[in-house]
């Protein structure tokens, strides 16, 4: 089975924690993680990715921090 799962933001990131850690160690799931980058400072994005043992996302798209309507 495949699975990407894309967070953005803090509560993104919390929320899908605990699915984040059952995913990655799932042997049959391949299982990818992509981060827009849409909180992308170590304050807003990695320290929680740290706290939470999270693993690195695969990719990391670097959408930053534009206007809604951008």
């Amino acid at each position: 089975m495949k699975v990407t799962l894309v967070v953005g933001t803090r509560p993104q990131i919390i929320n899908s924690a605990l699915l984040i850690h059952y995913l990655a160690r799932d042997p049959e799931v391949n299982f990818i993680l992509v981060h827009t980058g849409q909180h992308y400072d170590y304050g807003m994005s990695k320290v929680f990715f740290e706290e939470l043992s999270l693993p690195d996302p695969n990719y990391n798209l670097g959408v930053g921090s534009g206007s809604h309507a951008w």
